[in-house]
């Protein structure tokens, strides 16, 4: 298996520059796993499957979906790109290589790790700021358009957020300077955690129910469903912070209620 990805990566990077592979390579590879895994939330509110899982009774019209899709294509190519291409230099500056050998799985699992820590941290308090009243008013509120998310809302934002937000993403690999393997696959599970967090579905399956602090669709729904200033849950992909901070504290009492057995749809108005 090994020797199958090296040889792999050979063809690479021998048909392709280094610039080539880290700006395009990592757009193409973005935009593909971000809408094949974000365009069938879509498909599945609009024909109704698996309802019993949909986390809110509400649905998007196809014209607010098409209104998403749209804008995304827009910021994609508009902020997203050009942020890749002038971004390599300061990567190929911190040590960001493509060459072979390929990293080891240990150095791989090290790096990736201190990415997702690092993230949660520097996410949460951006995250966090955004909530203030102006930052909400005139940047954050975009991305809360949509009070029922769904996979493809988790990249629908101001410009500004885009790149505010954005840091708290690339800071990770710009100190370590990773293999370009090891960027591509963290950017791969960052946009598979950010698209499952808005995907409006909470499944048996759910990341959430199998590993202890994973925030995922539930708990990010909820701060969606709320008003800006009441609510919290401004963790990135593990919850740590917010529990730290007690900025959870709503959502646990809804979860209380909802354990009880008690009707959460008045008491959700509550908090």
């Amino acid at each position: 298996m090994a020797s199958l990805v090296e040889s792999g990566w050979l063809y690479l990077i021998t048909h392709f520059s280094d610039f080539q592979l880290a700006c395009l390579g990592s757009f193409f590879i973005h935009e593909s796993v971000f809408f094949l895994s974000g365009l069938p939330f879509i498909y599945l509110e609009r024909a109704g499957w698996l309802s019993k899982y949909k986390i809110q009774t509400k649905n998007n019209s196809p014209a607010a979906q098409e209104k998403c899709i749209t804008r995304l294509l827009l910021y994609h190519l508009g902020v997203n790109l050009p942020v890749m291409l002038l971004s390599y230099p300061v990567f190929k500056h911190m040590g960001m290589r493509s060459s072979l050998p390929l990293p080891s799985w240990k150095v791989v699992l090290t790096q990736i790790i201190f990415y997702f820590i690092l993230e949660d941290f520097v996410f949460y308090w951006g995250h966090r700021i955004l909530h203030t009243k102006w930052l909400y008013k005139n940047v954050h509120s975009v991305h809360h358009e949509y009070a029922t998310p769904f996979g493809l809302t988790s990249e629908y934002a101001h410009p500004a957020e885009i790149l505010f937000l954005g840091f708290a993403t690339i800071i990770g690999p710009a100190i370590t300077g990773p293999h370009l393997m090891t960027l591509w696959l963290w950017m791969v599970l960052r946009v598979l955690e950010t698209i499952e967090a808005h995907c409006g579905y909470h499944f048996p399956w759910s990341l959430s129910n199998f590993i202890p602090l994973y925030g995922g669709a539930d708990f990010h729904d909820y701060h969606h469903r709320l008003l800006y200033t009441k609510s919290g849950n401004y963790s990135s992909t593990f919850v740590y912070m917010d529990w730290i901070f007690g900025t959870d504290k709503g959502y646990r009492k809804l979860k209380a209620l909802k354990n009880t057995g008690v009707d959460d749809g008045v008491k959700q108005m509550k908090y």
